[in-house]
């Protein structure tokens, strides 16, 4: 946003209507906000646009202008963004869910049997706001899903998140705090799903954007960008059932070195798939059966 005024004042008395053309936001920006400051519809929004701001109104909406207007992502602000199909609680301490991510949530389903009658077991590493756990669970509920993280305030938005969309037909749902395996003792799952963090320490676009408000030790490793993804799969072997599958997301240009790690350890039909940008965002492989 970079020259555009740090602050935007809204006067009160002025109309929706009015605000919406002067507002100095992208106009589907002006609109997200005006939605939530207002408690309106985008249809209610178009259809009391001659409706006052009062003195309140416009004291909140200048704060939330302001506050997009020095960079904040949009998702803080509001404290939600859909993923899935499913609206999420988002606060600074975790990740905003992003489209290309929903890809993970499809192989892991695709990836997963359907046949109700098995017992079927999922592990998320490193779930934050338990998006990726949270969409498989609701779109499987015969499945039984683990999530992990080593943030006790991420595991807080997560266990709200999970509580608002998964009810008693689902499946069991466990939340557990640990710096990925360490506290599974000897558990194993069909299927373990991570989006680990991946950006390299010192890359540019951690001080760019939205990257500037989300958790860094989310976002990075603090080091080479795969060290995150060598401990995941290092460690897979041991928790993952004969034949059961990781998936992982990735950095845009990390898939080779992902699949080598892969093909090191014990899996097979490794493999990248390709999100909506055409990018290589997730790769994985099956465990190898063994006798």
């Amino acid at each position: 946003m970079t020259g555009i005024a740090a602050t935007f004042t809204v006067e009160p008395g002025c109309s929706i209507g009015a605000l919406l053309q002067k507002a100095p936001l992208a106009p589907l920006e002006n609109r997200i906000l005006l939605m939530h400051a207002l408690q309106l519809s985008r249809i209610q929004l178009i259809t009391q646009d001659e409706r006052s701001i009062d003195a309140q109104q416009a004291q909140q909406l200048s704060a939330l202008f302001s506050r997009r207007l020095r960079g904040e992502p949009i998702a803080y602000i509001i404290g939600q963004r859909e993923f899935y199909g499913l609206l999420l609680e988002v606060t600074p301490d975790v990740l905003i869910p992003r489209p290309e991510t929903e890809l993970l949530v499809e192989l892991a389903l695709q990836h997963l049997p359907s046949d109700p009658r098995q017992a079927l077991s999922v592990l998320d590493l490193g779930t934050g706001s338990g998006a990726i756990a949270i969409a498989i669970a609701h779109s499987r509920p015969d499945l039984a899903v683990t999530a992990l993280d080593v943030s006790s305030a991420a595991l807080a938005v997560a266990g709200r998140n999970a509580a608002r969309h998964l009810q008693l037909e689902h499946g069991p749902f466990r939340l557990l705090q640990s710096n990925w395996y360490d506290t599974l003792d000897e558990q194993q799952f069909d299927i373990i799903v991570a989006n680990p963090p991946y950006i390299v320490a010192g890359d540019r676009h951690l001080a760019e954007g939205d990257l500037r408000f989300e958790p860094q030790d989310a976002l990075t490793d603090h080091a080479d960008g795969l060290s995150a993804l060598r401990n995941i799969i290092g460690g897979a072997g041991h928790h993952l059932k004969n034949g059961g599958w990781l998936l992982m997301e990735h950095g845009y240009d990390q898939a080779p070195a992902v699949r080598a790690l892969l093909q090191a350890q014990q899996f097979e039909v490794v493999q990248s798939w390709q999100d909506l940008a055409g990018i290589e965002r997730v790769s994985g492989g099956r465990l190898r059966t063994t006798a």
